[in-house]
């Protein structure tokens, strides 16, 4: 049984998280994806190291926790938890001044001990966590804290704290690995004498590898994009570990990161020139002209600009660059790039904006303010990288409006639709290989369509500004993860979607009939609709009306025999709005006068989907009203002369109502499905009503319900083994057979049959109908 009462309790573990420290990107996942997560009803607790770089303002508000000693081999270390609460989030920094209190977070020659303390210090803390709060998912990211799974299956397995803690590793880039000496295997992780944990860190004879030891050790592993999570499992982008995943691919998922949609608008964002959204795109003119201006480069709107905002290394794609600049910059498109790394890009970079002044703009530096105006201003967006494990830059760049120019590899490819010319799909342009040919092809098919066909450009535009890329969707794949490893823990978020499935408008019609007691039958009518698909409840709302069309007809036709008046009002007011409901509308008035109420519930049965598919069903519903009338009021006249044709018409009521349903739903599906219901229950009919009826047609209404009540779950249950198109056919010939001479009133269940796959069988039978009138 799943816990109601039980939230799921999350650790997040994280060498750094925006907005106290960042490198790069796992800090702006560790600083959105927790919050995503709380808002979507988790409890989550990050952990980060307490370095001596954290702005003053936050470390003022840290309250002290709790501490106490972590063993690291031979060394019991002090151990601080200093707690912060922000956005719903619960910041716990792990305090040790020996191994935190430095300038930068990495890059030192004990960083092995550090973050082998980092990963004990976060195992250990799990028993000092706030009351109540009971760790059901430690998350760790990149080889930092790789070797917190290791320790925790090492050292703590068995604890009844520890139990229930279900670990998940997160892959951020590969290539950093955290690969250190075989020594510290002994001296301070303290696992030489475990042969299973020394054999599954080390990576060579005089090597261990702490990532290594997250993929053997945890419970799920995740990358940050389904194709990166493909592309790590072989040797061109696994970096040694393909094989060790490829081991493991069972557990191993991607997910794609976010982005910060309020951080990231264009409608608000006070560092840009000017503001603007998708509807208005004035402003997005405004800061391309405010940039060039700002660059150096020629003021022009007719010349598209394309902006990098980069680590000039190759792993960015800048040897294709490189290659590519000078045919790009001659053929008119303009080039400015902000970011440092390598010299020798640097240097060329500097280059090619001496040769081309106005046209090319180089800014070696790191200016996030910069980086800002050139994301709103630009009209192209490179980012032509030899690996991309997720890449925020594209998504950014989409949600300014910027078209993104990517090589096809990892998150790039997941993230970005290329352009159809024929179909005016995509929300960016891309190519395949590592070439510079390739990318320089990619840019001037983007440049022709500025210059060419800007409409199209302009379409593109908004498609790309109109993506999700919001934590929310993120943060919702990661619960199906946790959940899926906790399934004693009930999710809140399926609770939540609930009441929108179950709000039906027909169980709104049904209490409100005057006949209750004979209200039963919907209530029996619920196996059937258990036995044909659980999930009915959901398909009732309007995006998937197609699956409901299914169960409520046979509601429809039973249940609403009771509340034909009432639903002829509801369904006259809704008939305002589409030209079909018109039809019916008229329709039910006349059936109204010839005392043939049932037929207002025919018409109900066809109002309702109409509504979802007009364009194809639209003729064919109001030859269906029509022939239902005509075929009605026959019917009505004939049940006041002889009981067996008033056994007939009740017979044709039962079997056009479904029949008339049938078109409305899938037209090649519901048919087969429903006639078999149809077909037995009209016989049922037949023999229960002719004892019943009387010379009224009000009576057999109220006569008949008891009867479809008792037949309906059996029909069910003989129609669902026989949906054969063969035996469909076969059944209204053997009803045919008995009265030779009257077989027109029941030919409306023929008719239906006929009418899923063509029209002209439906306009013979509604001719025969008024001639024999």
């Amino acid at each position: 049984m799943a816990d109601s009462s039980k939230k799921m309790q999350i650790v997040f573990a994280s060498a750094e998280c925006a907005p106290f420290v960042k490198t790069g990107g796992l800090g702006d996942v560790a600083g959105s994806l927790p919050a995503a997560l709380v808002r979507a009803g988790a409890e989550v607790i990050v952990m980060v190291p307490k370095y001596a770089t954290i702005k003053d303002e936050y470390k003022a508000q840290m309250e002290h926790f709790a501490d106490f000693y972590v063993s690291l081999g031979w060394r019991n270390e002090y151990c601080g938890l200093e707690k912060l609460e922000r956005d719903g989030v619960t910041y716990m920094f792990i305090d040790n001044e020996r191994y935190f209190a430095r300038d930068y977070p990495y890059g030192f020659f004990d960083d092995g001990e550090r973050f082998a303390f980092f990963s004990k210090a976060i195992t250990e803390s799990l028993q000092h966590l706030p009351a109540g709060f009971e760790c059901d998912i430690l998350h760790c990211n990149d080889w930092q804290t790789a070797l917190a799974p290791v320790f925790l299956r090492e050292f703590y397995q068995g604890l009844p704290l520890y139990d229930r803690v279900k670990t998940v590793f997160s892959i951020h880039n590969v290539a950093f690995q955290g690969q250190f000496s075989d020594t510290v295997m002994e001296d301070i992780l303290g696992v030489a004498h475990i042969p299973a944990a020394a054999s599954q860190l080390r990576c060579d004879a005089c090597s261990i590898n702490y990532m290594l030891g997250a993929l053997r050790y945890a419970d799920a592993i995740t990358t940050v994009s389904p194709t990166y999570a493909n592309e790590i499992q072989t040797p061109e982008f696994g970096e040694g570990l393909d094989g060790v995943l490829r081991e493991r691919s069972y557990a191993l998922q991607g997910i794609l990161n976010g982005i910060d949609v309020e951080g990231f608008d264009p409608a608000t964002d006070k560092r840009i020139a000017a503001n603007y959204t998708v509807e208005d795109r004035s402003g997005k003119a405004v800061c391309k002209a405010k940039l060039q201006e700002e660059l150096g480069l020629e003021v022009r709107d007719d010349r598209p600009l394309m902006v990098m905002v980069t680590r000039l290394t190759r792993q960015k794609g800048m040897d294709l660059v490189m290659y590519a600049l000078d045919r790009i910059l001659s053929g008119g498109v303009q080039v400015a790039v902000l970011g440092t790394g390598d010299r020798d890009y640097e240097d060329g970079l500097r280059y090619f904006q001496d040769k081309y002044p106005g046209t090319m703009a180089a800014r070696i530096e790191f200016d996030p303010a910069l980086s800002q105006r050139m994301y709103a201003a630009a009209d192209m967006f490179l980012m032509p990288s030899k690996f991309e494990p997720c890449g925020l830059s594209q998504i950014i760049a989409m949600r300014y409006g910027t078209l993104p120019i990517v090589r096809e590899t990892g998150g790039l490819k997941d993230t970005v639709i290329p352009y159809n010319e024929f179909t005016g799909e995509g929300t960016g342009f891309s190519f395949s290989n590592f070439n510079g040919d390739e990318m320089g092809d990619a840019v001037f098919r983007a440049a022709r369509l500025f210059w060419d066909n800007r409409d199209a450009w302009n379409q593109l535009v908004t498609q790309a500004m109109s993506q999700d890329f919001s934590w929310t969707r993120s943060a919702d794949k990661y619960l199906d993860l946790y959940f899926f490893m906790h399934p004693e823990i009930e999710r809140p978020a399926a609770v939540v979607n609930e009441p929108e499935a179950v709000a039906e408008p027909v169980a709104a019609e049904e209490p409100k009939a005057e006949e209750k007691p004979v209200e039963a039958e919907p209530a029996k009518a619920e196996p059937e609709a258990k036995a044909e698909a659980t999930p009915e409840p959901e398909p009732e709302v309007k995006p998937a009306a197609k699956p409901a069309a299914k169960k409520t007809t046979t509601r429809k036709t039973t249940a609403k025999k009771a509340t034909a008046t009432k639903a002829a009002a509801t369904k006259t007011t809704a008939a305002k709005k589409t030209t079909t409901r018109k039809r019916t509308t008229a329709a039910a008035k006349k059936a109204a006068e010839a005392e043939a109420a049932p037929e207002v519930k025919a018409e109900v049965a066809e109002t309702k989907p109409a509504a979802k598919a007009p364009t194809k069903t639209t003729a064919k519903k109001s030859t269906a009203s029509k022939t239902t009338t005509a075929k009605k009021v026959t019917a009505a006249k004939k049940t006041t002369a002889t009981k067996s044709t008033t056994t007939k018409a009740a017979t044709t009521k039962a079997a056009t109502t479904k029949a008339a349903a049938k078109p409305a739903s899938k037209v090649e599906e519901t048919p087969v499905e429903a006639k078999p219901a149809a077909k037995t229950t009209t016989r049922k009919r037949t023999i229960t009503t002719a004892k019943k009826t009387t010379a009224k047609a009000t009576t057999p209404k109220a006569e008949t319900k008891p009867a479809d009540a008792k037949e309906e779950p059996k029909a069910e249950v003989k129609a669902k083994p026989a949906p054969k198109a063969a035996e469909v056919k076969a059944a209204p010939k053997a009803e045919a057979k008995p009265e030779p001479a009257k077989e027109t009133p029941v030919s409306p269940a023929a008719q239906a049959e006929e009418k899923a796959p063509t029209k002209k069988t439906s306009v013979r039978k509604a001719t025969a109908t008024r001639k024999r009138r």
